[in-house]
């Protein structure tokens, strides 16, 4: 047995051709172009990497995209003021901060700063817990939900699977966990305390690696025929690697997210749907 690879450069793609069609059809209806504001602060390069793939991929879809650049030496009340006059700005529909923020700026002030009716990355504290209550939620955050829809995508089981997620942040982990629940998995979240990892992780029919280290999950981590979903990405000798072994875990999976092209692409096509989400939501049909 060899896993299938899932591609997520292709479902990325396929997402992302949806959400042109429907910027289409919202401005047939006489609804303005759905805009995303970002603000970039510092010269990061990862950060400005990634918000340069985001505005591609949002021009691509037709939507609208303005970023803010203040100084690397800015403070948090300047960056704050941006924010505000964001969240005030009625032609804007989603923003989001890039992360991560110069030491000097308070970064939790600045996330709190971002309102939920605009919160494109799907952070938000009310977010967040609509998630947790198990309600409707218009915006969800997008690594998690990208996982979500490969997994759907790939015809993977869901519903009744045993699910084990390695890592508990709230960018991925902690949230990947609530929305495996809802959709009614029976979920363990592991971290580094966890006794016996491989052993929780071998009963996992769903697999979950987002814990940032490069090649930790191998095959003896892997129940066979489960669906492994590697979030990992870090950089080594100029490669991206995930925590995941392929070589050793792709004969004993039974679905693989590779690194690079597997859960990345997924996260700005996610960002996307929340964009037109939030604007679906905020902006009144034209009279006439």
């Amino acid at each position: 047995m060899s896993a299938v690879i899932i591609d997520g450069r292709a479902v990325a793609q396929a997402i992302r051709d949806e959400i042109a069609a429907e910027v289409v059809a919202m401005e047939a209806e006489g609804l303005a172009t759905p805009h995303l504001g970002v603000v970039l602060c510092g010269d990061d390069p990862a950060s400005a990497t990634y918000v340069r793939n985001k505005r591609k991929a949002a021009e691509r879809a037709g939507i609208r995209f303005t970023l803010h650049t203040p100084s690397g030496d800015s403070t948090t009340a300047e960056i704050l003021d941006i924010c505000q006059r964001l969240s005030g700005d009625p032609d804007v529909d989603g923003m989001l901060v890039q992360l991560p923020l110069p030491r000097q700026i308070d970064t939790d002030a600045v996330l709190e700063a971002v309102p939920a009716a605009k919160d494109a990355d799907g952070f938000h504290p009310f977010n967040l817990g609509r998630l947790a209550a198990g309600a409707a939620a218009r915006v969800l955050p997008g690594t998690p939900l990208g996982c979500m829809e490969l997994l759907r995508r790939s015809g993977v089981p869901i519903r009744g699977s045993r699910a084990v997620v390695v890592g508990r942040s709230v960018i991925v982990g902690r949230p990947l966990a609530l929305m495996l629940v809802n959709a009614d998995a029976t979920v363990t979240v592991c971290h580094s305390k966890t006794r016996d990892l491989a052993a929780v992780c071998r009963e996992a029919d769903i697999l979950v690696a987002a814990i940032g280290r490069p090649g930790m999950i191998t095959a003896d981590f892997v129940k066979p025929g489960a669906a492994v979903i590697d979030v990992g990405t870090t950089p080594v000798g100029g490669r991206m690697i995930g925590d995941v072994d392929r070589a050793s875990v792709e004969p004993v999976a039974g679905w693989l997210t590779p690194v690079p092209g597997g859960v990345g692409p997924m996260t700005v096509a996610m960002l996307l749907r929340n964009t037109v989400s939030l604007a679906r939501a905020r902006r009144p049909v034209a009279a006439g």
